[in-house]
């Protein structure tokens, strides 16, 4: 008979029973759920969320460096903006925090205003659906009753396109942007942008130069309180991008996650 048998947990105290399964819950290991995948500029990005057990750690993509050595010089110019890829986050991560999608668009000359005429890539994490982005028109021009902190939403006037109230472009929404970097005459480098559209906050996008991931420098990006979210979404406050100088990728990752209705 072996008498150091672990015993049946209807033998078990209730106490007992309660610190045996927090223990086996304790040890589950991290693993990744893999997302959606598309190729940009010759190689793939790719979405996924980080789970223990039933809770949701992170969720980001992968990025592969060459996707930005690859980039063209010249792309071009369509209005509204044509993304180079559009991927589905995983159920785990859409299920948990409301975040359904993410967009990539590469800025080759960039864009309006001022700071942000250099190349750059925009990263759009969606909190709404992939057909409810699709369907954003601009002909909404409500702005958000609250903005983030040190954040403003500018009206741009683009020729030949017109003026962009709230910077509002067809099939992404309105940007809101660091008021420190508006204010500055010097070129940005990495910034957390903020998207709204009829009223509503709809996205978080870490805008990037392409300069900036040339470096090969892992960093982090400040992402403020966002208030007036949907009830059933979790905002991450954090944000990192960790790069791989074996695998050459960054790993961009969002998480310690708000509970709905708190912000």
């Amino acid at each position: 008979m072996n008498r150091t048998a672990r015993p049946p947990l209807q033998y078990l105290s209730a106490a007992a029973t309660a610190a045996l399964l927090l223990g086996l819950a304790g040890c589950a290991k991290p693993r990744m759920v893999q997302g959606e995948c598309h190729a940009v500029n010759g190689t793939d990005v790719c979405t996924w969320g980080e789970v223990s057990g039933n809770t949701l750690l992170a969720f980001g993509a992968t990025v592969p460096l060459p996707m930005v050595e690859n980039a063209p010089d010249e792309a071009p110019m369509e209005w509204p903006p044509v993304p180079a890829a559009v991927l589905r986050l995983p159920e785990v991560v859409s299920a948990n925090t409301g975040f359904d999608e993410l967009t990539v668009f590469w800025e080759p000359h960039g864009h309006p205003p001022g700071p942000y005429l250099t190349p750059h890539f925009d990263f759009h994490f969606y909190s709404i659906s992939g057909a409810n982005v699709q369907a954003i028109d601009c002909a909404d021009s409500t702005k958000p009753a609250q903005l983030a902190a040190g954040y403003e939403l500018p009206d741009v006037t683009i020729e030949p396109i017109g003026d962009l109230v709230g910077l509002c472009v067809p099939g992404m929404g309105m940007h809101a942007l660091p008021a420190a970097e508006l204010a500055s005459t010097a070129p940005f480098e990495k910034t957390m942008v903020l998207g709204y559209y009829a009223g509503q906050p709809i996205f978080v996008e870490p805008m990037i130069t392409s300069a900036a991931l040339l470096e090969r420098h892992s960093f982090t990006l400040d992402i403020p309180e966002i208030p007036g979210g949907a009830a059933n979404v979790r905002y991450p406050k954090k944000f990192s991008a960790d790069y791989d100088a074996v695998a050459h990728t960054y790993t961009f990752r969002f998480s310690d996650f708000t509970p709905a209705g708190t912000t």
